[in-house]
C-alpha cells in the first residue's frame, strides 16, 4: 500500500523550495510573505525568476511551495472563487473562509492530490493572519511564522532565533530575508533572488528588488 504521506513529503521536497509566511502585531498589524524563486528540474535549474508568491485578493496573499503545474492551478481557482464571492457579496472573503476553502477543494482531491504545500497570509477585520495546509487539505492557524518548502528547516532555525513578538513592519521584513538568505545558502533546491509581499490594512503590496536589497 502506497504510503500517501511520505509519497507527497518527498515529491515536495524533490522540487526545492524556500517560502516564509510571518505575523507582526506593531501598529495595526500586517503579514509578510517571502520565498526565493529558483525553479528545478531533477539536477536542471529550470528559472532563477519563479513566481512563487500570488496575491488572490486585495488584503490575501499566498505562497506556494511544490510542483509548478499545480500550485499555479490552485492559484487560478483561488482567485476565481475571490473575485465570484466579491461579486455576490460586495465584500472580500475573510482570510479563514478563503483558506477553509482551499482545504476543501485539496481534500476532495486527495487520491488524485494536487502536489503542493501553501501558506495564505492576509489582513481582514479581526487582522492579520497566516494559515499553512498540507496536500489533503489540513489546516494550522500559525499566530507568528511558517516555513515550507525543502529550505524550511533552515529558514526555521532563523525564524526561531530572531522572532520577537513586538516586531514592526521593517524588522519583520529584514527577518524573513535573513531566514531565506540562509535556505539559500544551504540549501540545494532553493536559490536566486528573494521576493517579497506585505499584507496590511492597505492591501497587498509586493517590493520591488531595490526595496528588498535594503533589507539585506
Amino acid at each position: 500500500m502506497l504510503d500517501w504521506v511520505k509519497f507527497l513529503d518527498d515529491n515536495i521536497k524533490k522540487t526545492g523550495t524556500t517560502t516564509v509566511g510571518l505575523i507582526y502585531q506593531a501598529g495595526s498589524g500586517g503579514v509578510v510573505l517571502g520565498s526565493e524563486k529558483k525553479a528545478t528540474m531533477g539536477y536542471l535549474i529550470d528559472s532563477k525568476k519563479a513566481r512563487k508568491i500570488y496575491s488572490i485578493d486585495n488584503r490575501i496573499g499566498i505562497t506556494t511551495a511544490g510542483s509548478v503545474g499545480d500550485v499555479q492551478t490552485i492559484v487560478r481557482y483561488m482567485r476565481a472563487e475571490a473575485n465570484i464571492y466579491k461579486f455576490q457579496k460586495g465584500k472580500q472573503l475573510s482570510v479563514r473562509a478563503l483558506t477553509t476553502l482551499l482545504a476543501n477543494i485539496l481534500q476532495g482531491n486527495k487520491y488524485f492530490p494536487f502536489l503542493g504545500q501553501f501558506i495564505v497570509g492576509g489582513y481582514d477585520e479581526k487582522g492579520p493572519h497566516i494559515f499553512s495546509l498540507d496536500p489533503v487539505g489540513g489546516i494550522v492557524e500559525n499566530d507568528k511564522f511558517y516555513s515550507t518548502g525543502s529550505g524550511s528547516p533552515m529558514a526555521f532555525g532563523v525564524l526561531e532565533d530572531g522572532f520577537k513578538e513586538k516586531l514592526n513592519k521593517e524588522e519583520s521584513i529584514k527577518l524573513v530575508v535573513r531566514a531565506i538568505k540562509a535556505a539559500i545558502k544551504r540549501d540545494i533546491g532553493s536559490g536566486g533572488s528573494i521576493a517579497i509581499a506585505v499584507i496590511d490594512e492597505n492591501g497587498y503590496k509586493e517590493l520591488s528588488e531595490e526595496e528588498i536589497k535594503s533589507f539585506e
